[in-house]
């Protein structure tokens, strides 16, 4: 049996009735550019979020430079982040020319303490940028009270966590506004790159409209210097159509983490996700431990599984990072990418194929790892 990380095949045939009955009204009925669609969605995911605004934009990666220079986060400034995240979450921070203050995860859960962010914080902080990894909430009310106190916006990234929930509510609204994308492999994706920014913040979704729009204050002023990054009409369209649908494959996405919790509680030498309470995953991404990682990586490929890894350089061993992250130690974070893997999950694949992905787990269990 092969057993793929994804197949968008089995998504957009479910689909394909909605989707081209959508395309067909975009090339028929809307406009190419700033379509009706892409206003009809951002409201929408405004409030799946429940928040006030919604301000597409081409990629998650221009969502969260966008919102830098909104902020006003620039030269000199410093953006604090999680050590275990994205590597992406600090290219955005860098292309800010702001600094990256990089730290470490909490050992066992993985998160963000915000006890560990206090410890780190400095006089040229001017932001925090929580990103929701793997799916998994994060402690954003205890970030969001340590930002108030200290008087720099808490930021949020849910490019991974669509869906997700911490004490009951959505993710992307407990700061002073959130960047997400829809990269095709998310739990909402976009055919192609695309991204928004969440806020309660009027004032900020009109600055971040004009500063999108090439800095156009209208059809022939401009009154701001500005990168060219909109949402697409036609991802617009589609990613309308996938939101209506996104709670039931979050479902599904639920009942197949479910079932790897309950076939693997007891596989020897893996450590499955940590959860708490007051975290509802969306489970974007279901990511075990292995101190054999590689090894059984390499026995799945045989098996016909592919396992992902996310993340398995740290990030001040890209070359990009070397000098921006120096001297910023980082041990738990390291281990978890020498220790990660990604086992398939997405709401297309079948309970045989993840029956499948348990049975050859245990057989390398069996086998002495």
């Amino acid at each position: 049996m092969k057993v793929p990380s994804k197949d968008y095949r089995r998504q957009y045939e479910a689909l394909w009735p909605e989707v081209e009955a959508a395309l067909r009204r975009c090339f028929f009925e809307d406009a190419p550019v700033l379509g009706a669609a892409v206003g009809r969605f951002e409201r929408a995911l405004a409030a799946y979020h429940e928040v006030r605004c919604c301000v597409g934009t081409g990629s998650g990666t221009a969502a969260a430079t966008l919102l830098y220079r909104a902020l006003e986060i620039g030269p000199g400034d410093a953006v604090i982040t999680g050590a275990r995240t994205f590597p992406g979450v600090i290219s955005a921070i860098a292309l800010a020319g702001a600094r990256p203050v990089v730290v470490d995860c909490d050992p066992v859960t993985g998160r963000l303490r915000s006890e560990a962010v206090a410890e780190a914080w400095r006089p040229e902080v001017k932001a925090v940028m929580v990103a929701h990894l793997y799916g998994h909430a994060e402690a954003a009310d205890a970030l969001g009270a340590l930002c108030a106190e200290r008087g720099a916006p808490l930021l949020e990234d849910t490019a991974q966590a669509h869906g997700a929930r911490w004490r009951g509510r959505p993710v992307g609204g407990f700061g002073r506004a959130a960047i997400t994308s829809f990269h095709p492999s998310k739990n909402l994706g976009a055919f192609g790159d695309a991204g928004a920014i969440l806020t309660d913040d009027e004032a900020l979704a009109a600055r971040l409209r004009i500063l999108g729009n090439l800095g156009k204050g209208g059809k022939y002023r401009f009154d701001a210097v500005g990168p060219n990054t909109k949402l697409d009409t036609l991802q617009a369209a589609l990613l309308e159509v996938k939101l209506a649908h996104l709670d039931g494959w979050l479902a599904r996405r639920r009942a197949i983490a479910g079932r790897y919790l309950d076939g693997l509680a007891e596989a020897p030498g893996l450590t499955l996700p940590p959860l708490e309470a007051a975290c509802d995953p969306a489970w974007h991404l279901f990511v075990v431990r292995s101190p054999q990682r590689d090894a059984l990586r390499t026995f799945l490929a045989e098996a016909g599984v592919r396992a992902g890894l996310h993340y398995p350089i740290p990030l001040r061993d890209h070359p990009a990072f070397e000098a921006l992250l120096d001297g910023q130690a980082t041990p738990h974070a390291d281990q978890w990418a020498r220790e990660v893997l990604t086992l398939p999950l997405s709401h297309e694949h079948t309970d045989g194929e993840i029956d499948h992905v348990i049975e050859q787990i245990w057989r390398w269990g069996r086998c002495g790892g």
